[in-house]
């Protein structure tokens, strides 16, 4: 799905076998790093890809300066991201019958 602001974000892919399998998109505003955009192909899930996608943009907007890195994420995923050291703002909403908390991580 493209968005006008995806000319202000930086995108990122992982490749295996070359073939495109995981892509984020991440957003600077003020200091604070939005991902969005995540994912890894169905067959690659649970083999560290995503691991290594959010730890390689954490130290992305780390080296950048950012403050924090933050994400709408999926109740869904919620765990995937604790587990990666992100905790709950208290926001929760749903959009399209999805059902998002935003976490956040610091950076400093």
């Amino acid at each position: 799905m493209e968005m006008d602001e995806d000319f202000d974000g930086v995108h990122f892919g992982a490749f295996a076998d070359n073939y495109l399998v995981a892509v984020v998109s991440l957003f600077h505003n003020d200091g604070e790093y939005q991902f969005r955009k995540f994912a890894v192909t169905p067959a690659r899930q649970g083999k560290g890809i995503g691991a290594e996608m959010l730890e390689y943009i954490t130290d992305y907007a780390r080296h950048e300066g950012g403050t924090r890195l933050w994400c709408n994420a999926r109740s869904t995923a919620i765990s995937f991201y604790v587990k990666h050291g992100f905790t709950s703002t208290g926001k929760i909403f749903t959009r399209d019958d999805i059902d998002y908390e935003v976490l956040s991580k610091p950076l400093n």
